[in-house]
């Protein structure tokens, strides 16, 4: 007798610290995930966002900040180092996605993990004429590790509210007109 009243207890606590609007419409996303094409067959779009993470990474200045400072948009985290090929060649397609989409709503973040050089980066973004992203460090790879970007590059869509909703792992065309439906399908959906 306590077996099935203490199932329907569990059974209620689960259902009501449920968040249904938080997640996805299964339809919806089934839609968004047969719009992919290309480099966005690699995304994995998430049937229920995750937590936030609060672990802290760095702006040029050295000043501490999380993704809890940025709530209140969507943000396209990109994991990348300025050792790994597959990153630098996706990098101007990130700065060209933040040109085009970046604004009060929307936000490229490319956090560099690992050992990166600042006078490393600065010269890169110069070659590659990288303009409209920020630099934001990871420089002793917490933030990567506690995210689960394990390889690079990695990139992961956030909501509003700091959780992930998506994730793409390996390097892609963000610039791409399929990349941006993609992320204004899945930015609409939430």
């Amino acid at each position: 007798m306590k077996r099935p009243l203490l199932t329907a207890l569990l059974y209620a606590a689960l259902t009501l610290g449920a968040n249904p609007a938080a997640a996805i419409d299964p339809e919806t996303r089934q839609i968004i995930l047969d719009m992919r094409e290309d480099d966005m067959r690699k995304m994995k779009i998430l049937e229920e966002p995750t937590d936030l993470v609060t672990t802290e990474f760095e702006d040029v200045d050295g000043n501490k900040m999380t993704f809890a400072d940025t709530n209140g948009q969507f943000r396209l985290v990109n994991f990348w180092a300025t050792w790994c090929a597959p990153c630098r060649e996706e990098m101007p397609a990130l700065d060209a996605l933040q040109l085009e989409m970046g604004g009060d709503d929307f936000q490229v973040m490319t956090i560099a993990t690992g050992r990166n050089r600042l006078s490393g980066i600065h010269k890169f973004y110069a070659e590659a004429e990288v303009t409209d992203l920020p630099i934001l460090l990871d420089p002793k790879g917490r933030l990567a590790t506690r995210m689960g970007a394990l390889g690079l590059p990695v990139t992961v869509l956030l909501d509003r509210e700091g959780r992930e909703i998506a994730r793409l792992t390996g390097g892609a065309d963000w610039a791409s007109d399929n990349a941006m439906a993609v992320l204004n399908a899945l930015m609409t959906e939430e």
